[in-house]
Formats: structure tokens, sequence, C-alpha cells
């Protein structure tokens, strides 16, 4: 197995600069605050009562993020909606907003199209693209994301402007101290999450040599539900690797019934539990008790519990972790973060087929 303490193995694996990408996501979010902060959105912007996300990928976590957080809002509804067409009742009275790094994701483009021939409110962020092109066409405002990543490495920009946009619009409570607190958080957790952390010390380098050669399954519940779909994704994106992702209570309801088949399963599988004390206590007390099942089932499981004082903190403490993760189980996959073929393949087909 690769040694994770091998300073030499990221010079000659991650040529494209994965690891500097996680590193810099602390500073990533102090800038892309500052910057929504100063954000500002036409008159009447705040008169809605829902808002529709469109994104795909790395671009829609944020808005899964958001969605998460805000559940306790009496408004407005948010829903992350991931396909072609606009759903059926945004109105007048719905705020959307076009979110793709590139500006070109097919998806998103369609629903915003669509989207300009309602009355609703529209904001698109984006770093150009088709989208910035469309929108700034037809007057609609434009966050311009001023970070060159990967997609799945701009989370920054994907999630703090949405949390300010909700602020700035009188959502939400002012959020400026929980950011500022999150930033000095995620600079402290990551001190023993970098490639510099001897494994010993390192959280992130031990749970990616435990999953190594597994399929990850991935639990999350309420404000960590989408915390587990960012794991799952980043192993998927990153690691090159397959991994899952469910959430509780809902997985008591199906998903424990599976762990019998096929019965040779268990050594195959790694399950993570991604935890925090501000879950619901009936929810906390089914972590423990499927823990349990899957102990007698003797599939391989751990909680891996958050950082901080806040929901703010626990969310984006267990992302830097889950992204860290993913970047150590790359390493030991022998290759590169950085490239997504497969995905790039499949867009090239869809444009000949246009």
């Amino acid at each position: 197995m690769v040694n994770l303490d091998d300073s030499s193995i990221y010079t000659s694996l991650d040529k494209f600069g994965m690891g500097a990408q996680i590193r810099g996501l602390p500073l990533q979010c102090r800038q892309a605050w500052d910057k929504a902060c100063k954000f500002k959105l036409p008159p009447g912007y705040s008169d809605i009562d829902k808002v529709a996300i469109l994104g795909m990928g790395g671009s829609a976590i944020g808005g899964d993020l958001l969605r998460g957080l805000s559940a306790h809002l009496s408004r407005p509804l948010m829903l992350v909606h991931r396909d072609y067409d606009l759903p059926a009742w945004v109105d007048s009275r719905t705020l959307v907003i076009g979110a793709s790094y590139s500006g070109n994701t097919e998806e998103t483009i369609s629903g915003f199209t669509q989207a300009l021939k309602t009355d609703c409110k529209k904001l698109v962020i984006s770093t150009g693209g088709r989208l910035t092109d469309l929108a700034r066409a037809n007057n609609v405002p434009v966050f311009v994301i001023e970070h060159a990543s990967p997609p799945r490495a701009a989370l920054g920009y994907g999630f703090l402007p949405l949390l300010a946009i909700m602020q700035n619009l009188g959502f939400s409570s002012a959020k400026t101290a929980d950011v500022n607190s999150l930033v000095e958080a995620l600079e402290a957790l990551e001190v023993n999450l970098r490639e510099d952390s001897h494994s010993d010390r390192n959280q992130a380098k031990t749970l990616a040599t435990r999953l190594y050669g597994k399929i990850a399954v991935i639990y999350g519940a309420g404000i960590l539900t989408d915390v587990a779909r960012r794991w799952k994704t980043q192993v998927n994106e990153n690691s090159k690797q397959w991994a899952f992702f469910e959430t509780l209570p809902e997985l008591n309801h199906n998903a424990v019934l599976g762990y019998q088949y096929p019965a040779d399963s268990a050594d195959r599988m790694y399950v993570i539990f991604l935890r925090c004390p501000s879950l619901h206590p009936r929810t906390l007390l089914r972590y423990k008790i499927t823990g349990e099942m899957l102990d007698k089932r003797n599939i391989p499981n751990q909680y891996v519990d958050s950082q901080g004082g806040n929901d703010l903190r626990h969310v984006m403490s267990l992302v830097l972790l889950g992204d860290w993760v993913s970047y150590y189980l790359a390493m030991l996959n022998g290759i590169d973060p950085s490239p997504i073929p497969e995905i790039d393949l499949l867009k090239k087909r869809l444009a000949e087929e246009r």
C-alpha cells in the first residue's frame, strides 16, 4: 500500500493541484463571503416564498447544504433541482438560481431558459459561459465566481454566496460572526489533515486507509444528509471509487434488511456514520442501534463526529474532512484526483448528438 506520509507521492500523482485546492477551502470561504455580502440584488427580490436552485454535481452541493441548514426557517421553501425542466410550481414569488461553475451545464441552461419565460425572480452564480451570457442578455443579475478550480473544489463559492443571499434578503440572522468563526475553525482543523500531518494524528489518512479497496457507504441525517452526499460524490470524482450515501431515519425502514445478502458482501463494504450533537435524539439512538446491526453482520463501520459549536461548523468540518479523505484515497489508488475522463467523454458524446 502507498505510504501516505511519503511526500513524494503528492508531487508525482497530484499533477493538477487538488491538494492545494482542498487546503485553500478556508480562505476561499472567507473571500466568497466578503464578495457576496457586497452583492446587491434588485428591489423586490425579498418578496419570495420559494427558492429553486438549478444545478448539477459540484455546482449543486452548496444549495443542498444551504437547504439543510435552513430547514428551520418558515420561509422560503428551498429545492435543489437536478434536471432539464423547470418545476411547475415556479411563480412570481420564486427565486430561481442558476448555479453552474462553468456556465455550460446543459441541464441548468435548459431549466434557466424556461425560467426566463416566467415572471419569477432570477439570479445566476457562475464563472461565465453560456449561462452568464444568457443572464446578461436578459438583465438578470450575475454573481461571478472568482476562483479557478474544478467545480467540486469551488464549494466556498458554491455555498457561502447562497448563505449571504439569504442573509441579505432578510431570511436569516446576520452570519458574519459565524462565518469568521467557521474559517478559523477550518484553518485549525486542517493542520492535522493536510499532507504533512503524520498518519498517527491524521484522521483523514486513517479513514482513507480503512476505505481503501472497499465500497464506501456514507450515512447521514438531518443537516448532515447532504454532507453524506458530498462525501459520496467526492469519493466518486476524486478517488475514482464506488461510493453511496443513505440517510437516517429512512434507511432504518429498508436498507438494514439488505445487510444479509450477498452473503460475502461484508468484506467489500465500509460504512461511515457522520454524526453531530444537534441531530434529533431519536436519530442518534438509531445510529447506535444501526451500528449494532452492522456489527452483528460483521460489516465494518465507524462513527465520525463533527467539530465546532454550531451547525455551520458541524457541517463544514465534516465536508473538509471528507474532501481530504477522498484525496488520500486517490493517492492510495495511485491516481490523479483532478481529471474526470468519463464525465468529459459523456459531455462530448452528448454534444455530438445535440
